[in-house]
């Protein structure tokens, strides 16, 4: 006498992915590859690519301005990336973006006091003494004084530009 058993194993059970499904995946892939193909290559070396990818985005990099070769070639990556664990290259990107963010408001912090100094002069040079005391007070004085001349008067940023440059200096992130 035979037994079967009616009952599949749960573990073999397969998922089904709908085509649509497939298709974002897919293109979602592509995009990461043209996000590294964007990266300087000073960044580029800091993503753990394998052999393969890495000749793929140097020929993409070579591919330049021939716009029909570079979108095949950019969906060729994608299907290569559909092969590979890419976490670790979307954690890689992750990290340059969370730089890049933080150097934008950095940025954006040392121009709004570049801003309060010219328009509010001692009275802003005060408010940044007393969150950076390392800073030199007569600079801060002059460059602001000369900044606010020069808007006045309509003259060329120089003193403006210099008042950034010696705030990007000074309170390097």
């Amino acid at each position: 006498m035979r037994h079967h058993d009616e009952h599949p194993d749960h573990d073999d059970e397969i998922e089904w992915v709908s085509k649509s499904e497939m298709k974002r995946e897919s293109h979602a892939l592509q995009q990461l590859g043209e996000s590294l193909v964007k990266l300087k290559p000073s960044e580029l070396a800091k993503v753990p690519l394998d052999e393969e990818l890495q000749d793929a985005i140097a020929l993409a990099h070579r591919l330049g301005n021939k716009r029909e070769a570079l979108r095949r070639h950019l969906q060729f990556i994608g299907k290569l990336m559909r092969s590979r664990d890419v976490s670790a290259i979307q954690e890689a990107l992750a990290a340059f973006d969370h730089k890049s963010a933080v150097a934008n408001a950095h940025f954006h912090k040392l121009e709004l006091w570049r801003d309060r100094l010219i328009k509010e002069g001692d009275k802003g040079v005060d408010a940044l003494l007393a969150e950076y005391r390392e800073l030199d007070r007569q600079k801060l004085r002059q460059l602001a004084r000369q900044g606010r001349k020069e808007l006045a008067a309509g003259l060329p940023p120089k003193a403006y530009r210099e008042l950034f440059q010696y705030l990007k200096q000074q309170l390097e992130p």
